[in-house]
């Protein structure tokens, strides 16, 4: 444990002493799955005050575009789709691509049939 920082959980140091022995292209990838994780708490939540819109919104997907960054895109463009009901189809494309090395114009496509699918299921009901 490095001794400027202050007591944390053994869980926390834990994760800090993982992050330490990382290539900076693995401390990227674990970066950016632990911004995937963190923002499906935050997935789906209707605006302050008001409900989801009942349409998708148009979001246009950039020419150049991360996993991470095309999830926060989808989840806003689809505010209606209640992210649990995709989290593991989700969670395992991002797998597929941090961890399996997978490419990312794939998975972002495979993403967003996930939400279209997801939506069009949504309507149906």
């Amino acid at each position: 444990m490095t001794p400027n920082l202050p007591m944390l959980p053994a869980e926390e140091r834990r994760l800090l002493g993982l992050f330490a022995r990382l290539g900076e292209a693995d401390r990227r990838s674990l970066l950016d799955f632990a911004e995937f994780l963190a923002g499906r708490a935050d997935a789906g939540k209707a605006p302050e005050g008001g409900e989801p819109p009942r349409e998708p919104l148009e979001i246009p997907r950039p020419a150049k575009e991360s996993v991470v960054a095309a999830m926060k895109r989808l989840r806003q463009t689809y505010p209606m789709v209640d992210p649990d009901h995709l989290l593991d189809e989700a969670s395992g494309l991002m797998s597929a691509h941090l961890l399996g090395g997978r490419p990312a114009k794939e998975v972002i496509d495979e993403l967003e049939g996930l939400f279209e699918r997801h939506f069009r299921r949504l309507v149906e009901e």
